[in-house]
Parts: structure tokens; sequence; C-alpha cells
């Protein structure tokens, strides 16, 4: 990431935002990402449908974006693909571990003012404030 868009920036996270709000809203469901994909193995028909919505919505709102002109985040080149595993299987596993991830704690359960999502949130930043520094400052990749 070369410069903060803040624009860009705001107008995501008003999308998040407001996704979180409808999902709740017409659903009494809460928007935590991992959990919608993760039921989708383990639900009926009917419960499967507005998982796959969803999930279609993420894929398809940043198609728009790129058709529209908007720029892409760009993949880093000579990570260690290792590294990459094992940093997904670590969220895999955090995320079970903890019930949730980011966007079901950090945005819903805060957003509801839950003691657990606070302490969740809390445990992801600084986890990914060590992980930083160990990629950076220890193993020196950039």
């Amino acid at each position: 990431m070369l410069q903060f868009t803040p624009w860009s920036a705001l107008g995501g996270g008003l999308l998040i935002g407001l996704s979180a709000v409808v999902l709740l809203a017409l659903d009494g469901r809460i928007a935590g990402v991992s959990g919608i994909a993760g039921g989708l193995w383990f639900s009926s028909a009917g419960d499967r449908l507005w998982r796959v919505a969803f999930l279609a919505g993420l894929v398809g709102g940043a198609a728009l974006w790129a058709l529209a002109g908007g720029a892409l985040p760009s993949p880093r080149a000579h990570f260690p693909a290792a590294l990459l595993v094992l940093a997904g299987l670590l969220v895999g596993y955090g995320t079970a571990l903890g019930g949730g991830c980011t966007s079901g704690h950090g945005v819903c359960g805060l957003a509801r003012g839950s003691p657990r999502s606070l302490a969740a949130t809390a445990t992801f930043v600084a986890v990914a404030v060590a992980s930083t520094f160990v990629v950076r400052h220890v193993l020196q990749i950039s």
C-alpha cells in the first residue's frame, strides 16, 4: 500500500456497516464472514441461499469497484507460500477458538457493546501487531 486513501476507506467502512445493519434488520443475523462461510457446509438448503448471496455480494462488490476503475490491492510478490498457508491455518484456528472473526466481533459485536467481542478484538489487534513485528523485524520479510 503506497498511500492511504481516506475517502475510499470511509466509503468501504460505511458499506461494511450498512451490510451488517441490513443483515441484522432483515434476518436477525450477525455479519460474521467466517461464520457465514463456515455455515455453507453444514446448513440446510434454505439457510444456504442467504449465505451464498452475502458472500457473492462481497466478491461482486470488489468486481464492480474494479469495473468502475477503482484500484485493487496488488498481491505481495516474493512472500513465502509456506508462511501464507501457515497464516491462513492460524487465522482459521483463531476464528474457531475465538467464536468469530474480525467482522463478527469487531464490527457487529462492538456495535452491540459485547464485552466478549471487545476482548476478542483487542486480541486480534495485539496478535496483528506482534505478527507484523515478527515478520518485518525478526524474519525480515517486507
